[in-house]
């Protein structure tokens, strides 16, 4: 069983059982988390083929709700970018470290 849900404007396909980054959220370690924006909805394993229940959204599938749990805060990997023009004396280093939020998914509601 697997869904593809929508958040901060990215889309994910999860699983039960599965863990994925998102985009920073102000919640706390243990706190449960909804994600109300299903895409779409299968109940066969990824791999599998085969008639199957599949429900696509219009935009959103009705009634079915991904839940998921807090697990930690953190940081990715550090990016660098470099600005440099030739023959003008310009150099700019900077970096970066995205913040993110680890969620593990514990259920997938389907009514």
């Amino acid at each position: 069983m697997y869904a593809i849900i929508q958040d901060g404007g990215n889309q994910y396909k999860v699983a039960e059982g599965m863990t994925v980054r998102l985009e920073k959220k102000n919640l706390t370690a243990g706190q449960e988390i909804q994600f109300p924006d299903v895409l779409l909805y299968s109940n066969q394993a990824p791999i599998q083929s085969g008639p199957d229940d599949i429900r696509l959204g219009n935009p959103f599938v009705n009634g079915v709700k991904v839940i998921g749990q807090v697990v930690d805060q953190i940081k990715g990997e550090k990016i660098t970018i470099v600005k440099f023009k030739r023959r003008k004396n310009y150099r700019r280093k900077t970096g970066h470290r995205q913040n993110y939020t680890t969620v593990k998914i514990i259920k997938i509601a389907v009514p």
